[in-house]
């Protein structure tokens, strides 16, 4: 297949080769089979391109799905290894008139998009000064010069019009030019059409002297639609911030140490997995790896959402895009390039982006029939003017004017400019949205269902009593505690740390599952578990606390008493969400006493206790067969089920994997605000992407009509159009901000701590 040559970028975005190494560096996995890759598109940022290349590469033997992110002018494809080539992507994509390249994430928001607006600008500024120039000249015409004065006027008009509309307008003819080429239609064929006509009708009447030129027309005409698109490419990119800002964590590169001790410096896209390099003070981290030699403090708030610094030692894991702070590192690669923490995260806000709701896969069809119609309606003006006994000269303006004003682009972006601008925000603040569809479903949530265990709590059991136990008693208990694995024997070596002790030396130390710990301290015996094992009698009511009993030879048994404390703002996030017209329930395997305790703590009603995985799951089958739209939020292994089988699911990034996997959206840190702030997100930004619909749909309906009976001339016709996307990208950009009234809950920005590889497998 020869591939066209890209005559609009053709200096940058050139026909892309992918072959051996350098191929494979751009793939990911995606399954087993399956592999995945991203990439730049600069053409495709209207909203024909979206459904044309998803369908046409869905069509190719071999590909499983194919996505398209106009916003960030990315294509994701999943195709199965084997049966068809990244080269046979990159040469269809050619041939469908869109240069492709594999996506380099430092290329987000900086060398592509800075290139796009200079042309843009560029051709603004030549076509802004023939359109003010030939102006002039048209006000002496209107002003009643006649014959040779205004024929001269009339030729200088075409001498500044006609070099200005052949470059101005190479954004759309090039576009235009590439879907006929293909035997398609796209938005800018009728724009292209209805510029060429303005500008040949006046050299037409020019050459045969006539009394009136449309010269001005023409080339105002390009300045308002070129405004109109520079304005979208420059809002495009302020909703872009989002990933902009985690793109710019990425380190260009780093020295990389060579088995002979020798450095050198290599680019970020060519570490590798086993590599070993060194990030001096001030640096970021180029990938993911372990310390190997050094100690340092990093500012890892990526991860922890904390502006502390952590400190490292060797051992410790890092992530790419962390800071270094305070001294020089070396690190063990174990990640690089798209199998990084930081890769991770880009990938669940690029799925967020483009995920398709509803009301998109309606723009979509809508758009697909853009093209088609505006050409027949064109062409119906044409003819019922004429058929009126109107002449050519005022049936041709007429149809040039429906050309013009009908645009699809204001209905294209009615919603995922909404999406985009509402899933940046709740990223900087802590909420991932690993599909776009969840906001939609977020909006009609109408119960939260909450696991207790590590989605109310934190999961993590503190010693609340006996607070005053001896040094010593202590140290012994955790001298036992530090051999065993279980969740209280962790707490409370961490309670001895947390108190400045070192566990005492314990021998001869074994594990009695079911019971508890036994050894030996200086011949005594010591035993650590529960109250049977140390001799005790079961205590009497449950307070909902968790035990662990220890005992010392033949001495009276001490009961440490731990609590899982609640996450912060657990008990706003409950009566926020009740003040958003919401059913809470909690539903856990624990027993009844402790997820009381919660439950009364966080003010939630409806408390069911001893479930087990099936019981979740048919809780939230029940509640769904009666008509109920279930937020289910959970963490667990035993969540997963339910978490599949809720309306939409939220898990912490400190869950399981397979919870995060099964959850639609992630919240990371401590605070379980997170999903209030995703419901009231959901809510606002499905009422602009709905008042966005509406304009879309209302603009063209009151305008193509307006222009059909000739009451709007082509000059104010391309005002029309290119305001109607403004205005429609200007009101998504209002998810961005804070809304008056929204819960004191959600509006906590909190990003707090991410286990180290949380969102692993996430996307």
């Amino acid at each position: 297949m020869t591939l066209p040559c890209c005559t609009i970028d053709g200096e940058y975005f050139q026909p892309f080769k992918l072959e051996g190494e350098d191929a494979e560096r751009w793939i990911s996995s995606a399954g087993p089979g399956l592999k995945r890759i991203e990439f730049l598109v600069p053409q495709a940022n209207r909203p024909q391109a979206m459904g044309e290349i998803e369908a046409d590469l869905a069509a190719l033997d071999g590909v499983t799905s194919a996505r398209v992110n106009l916003t960030g002018r990315r294509v994701v494809v999943i195709y199965q290894d084997g049966v068809i080539t990244p080269q046979a992507l990159v040469d269809r994509l050619g041939f469908l008139g869109y240069m492709a390249r594999p996506f380099d994430p430092r290329e987000t928001g900086l060398t592509s998009d800075d290139r796009e607006g200079s042309r843009l600008l560029r051709a603004l500024a030549v076509s802004g000064f023939a359109a003010g120039n030939v102006m002039l000249l048209s006000v002496s015409v209107w002003s009643g010069a006649e014959g040779a004065t205004r024929d001269l006027f009339h030729w200088l008009s075409a001498l500044i019009a006609l070099p200005a509309v052949v470059y101005a307008g190479r954004p759309f003819f090039y576009s235009a030019v590439n879907a006929l080429r293909l035997g398609r239609l796209n938005m800018d064929v009728p724009i292209s059409l209805g510029v060429t006509l303005a500008a040949l009708m006046s050299l037409f009447e020019t050459i045969n002297g006539a009394h009136h030129a449309y010269f001005d027309a023409a080339v105002t005409l390009l300045f308002f639609l070129l405004a109109g698109r520079y304005l979208d490419h420059l809002m495009r990119a302020r909703a872009r911030s989002a990933i902009a800002q985690l793109v710019s964590l990425s380190a260009e590169g780093a020295s990389v140490i060579e088995p002979d001790g020798s450095r050198r410096y290599v680019p970020a896209r060519e570490i590798k997995a086993g590599m070993t390099v060194a990030v001096a003070a001030g640096d970021r981290l180029p990938a993911d790896g372990t310390v190997r030699d050094g100690v340092s403090d990093l500012d890892r708030s990526l991860l922890t959402g904390e502006s502390a610094p952590e400190t490292v030692k060797p051992g410790s894991a890092v992530h790419a895009g962390e800071l270094n702070l305070t001294a020089p590192i070396t690190v063990e690669v174990t990640a690089a390039g798209n199998d990084t923490f930081l890769s991770e995260l880009v990938r669940l806000m690029s799925a967020a982006e483009q995920g398709q709701s509803r009301y998109i896969r309606i723009a979509d069809r809508l758009a697909r029939f853009y093209s088609p119609a505006v050409h027949t309606l064109a062409a119906a003006t044409l003819a019922g003017w004429l058929l009126l006994g109107n002449g050519w000269h005022a049936s041709l303006m007429a149809a040039v004017a429906v050309l013009i004003i009908t645009c699809p682009c204001a209905l294209g972006l009615a919603v995922p400019a909404v999406q985009v601008v509402a899933s940046g925000r709740l990223f900087r603040t802590g909420v991932m949205i690993k599909d776009g569809a969840a906001l939609e479903k977020l909006s009609l949530v109408d119960t939260v269902i909450f696991d207790k265990t590590g989605t109310l709590t934190k999961g993590e059991p503190v010693l609340v009593s006996p607070l005053m136990v001896s040094t010593g008693t202590l140290a012994l208990a955790a001298g036992l505690a530090q051999s065993s694995k279980h969740p209280l024997s962790r707490a409370l070596v961490r309670e001895v740390a947390a108190r400045g002790l070192a566990p005492s030396a314990v021998s001869e130390i074994a594990e009695h599952p079911g019971l508890g710990l036994s050894g030996l301290h200086q011949g005594e015996k010591l035993r650590l578990g529960s109250r049977a094992w140390c001799g005790m009698e079961e205590g009497g009511q449950d307070q909902g606390l968790l035990e662990f009993v220890f005992r010392r030879g033949a001495n009276t048994p001490v009961v440490f008493q731990f609590e899982d404390r609640l996450r912060p703002a657990a008990a706003d996030t409950v009566r926020d969400l009740k003040a958003l017209g919401l059913d809470v329930h909690l539903l856990s395997g624990d027993r009844e006493a402790a997820v009381r305790r919660v439950a009364d703590a966080v003010g939630i009603e409806t408390a069911v206790w001893r479930a087990s995985p099936q019981a979740k799951l048919a809780y939230v089958d029940a509640l769904a067969k009666a008509g109920r739209k279930v937020l289910m939020v959970g963490d667990g292994i035993n969540d997963a089920p339910a978490l599949a089988a809720g309306y939409t699911s939220m898990a912490p990034a400190t869950a399981s994997d397979i919870g995060r996997t099964a959850a639609e959206t992630v919240w990371m840190g401590e605070q379980v605000s997170g999903v209030a702030r995703a419901i009231a997100m959901g809510r606002r930004s499905q009422k602009i992407a709905k008042e966005n619909f509406a304009l879309a749909v209302g603009y063209n309906v009151l305008a193509v009509p307006l222009a059909m009976a000739g009451l709007v001339s082509p000059l104010i016709a391309a005002i029309a159009m290119s305001t109607s996307s403004i205005i429609v990208i200007a009101n998504a950009l209002r998810a961005g901000l804070k809304a008056k009234g929204e819960p004191a809950a959600a509006q906590q920005g909190d990003a707090g701590p991410v286990a180290a590889g949380s969102l692993k497998d996430a996307a």
